[in-house]
């Protein structure tokens, strides 16, 4: 009898085990996974319907800085960095900066649109709908980025259209709020 029960504590192990080393791969805790790009690259374009059935292209956002981020309705990560970006997108919007939303929802435009009406977010106690532009991807814009493994997944285009930062897992805030304030800085800095 003991016997059988060492074998099962030994079972629940292993499937435990499993499981942390499962989640832990899909959702790699804050800058875990943050890859140096080196040299700025520039990234592919694309062109994605977004909520309204309006084409939107990678290229339309040229001449700002763009968080291009992809992410899904039922990640608990990414809920929790919709509202980062709903505040990141209010801060600089006006100085030239836009976060893109790819939602890669299997369900497509209808899960994506009614999660996008009906929740609300925000850092400061106010809810908030999500303010920036959301496109619905596909497998195929993510190949086009190297591949998107984990949700979400981020990525950080210059105003020349240069890819600088790439982030599988959930990024942290303070980084990003730094990375983007340096690339607005950077630009404002070569406009005078």
């Amino acid at each position: 009898m003991k016997r059988i029960g060492l074998i099962l504590v030994m079972v629940v192990a292993i499937v435990a085990f499993g499981l942390v080393v499962s989640w832990t791969t899909r959702f790699p805790p804050a800058g875990a996974e943050i890859v140096d790009l080196g040299k700025p690259t520039a990234p592919p374009d694309f062109t994605l319907k977004d909520l309204d059935d309006h084409r939107v292209s990678l290229s339309q956002f040229k001449g700002k800085v763009v968080l291009v981020n992809f992410w899904t309705t039922w990640c608990e990560p990414c809920k929790t960095e919709i509202p980062w970006l709903v505040d990141l997108q209010d801060k600089y919007a006006g100085r030239g900066f836009s976060v893109l939303g790819i939602a890669m929802d299997e369900e497509g435009k209808s899960a994506v649109a009614a999660f996008a009406q009906d929740e609300r977010f925000g850092m400061s106690g106010e809810p908030r709908f999500i303010n920036y532009p959301i496109v619905l991807g596909n497998d195929a814009t993510a190949d086009k980025f190297g591949g998107v493994i984990v949700f979400p997944t981020s990525f950080l285009i210059s105003k020349d259209g240069r890819e600088v930062k790439r982030v599988d897992g959930l990024m942290s805030y303070d980084e990003t709020n730094k990375d983007i304030q340096s690339q607005l800085e950077l630009n404002e800095g070569s406009a005078h």
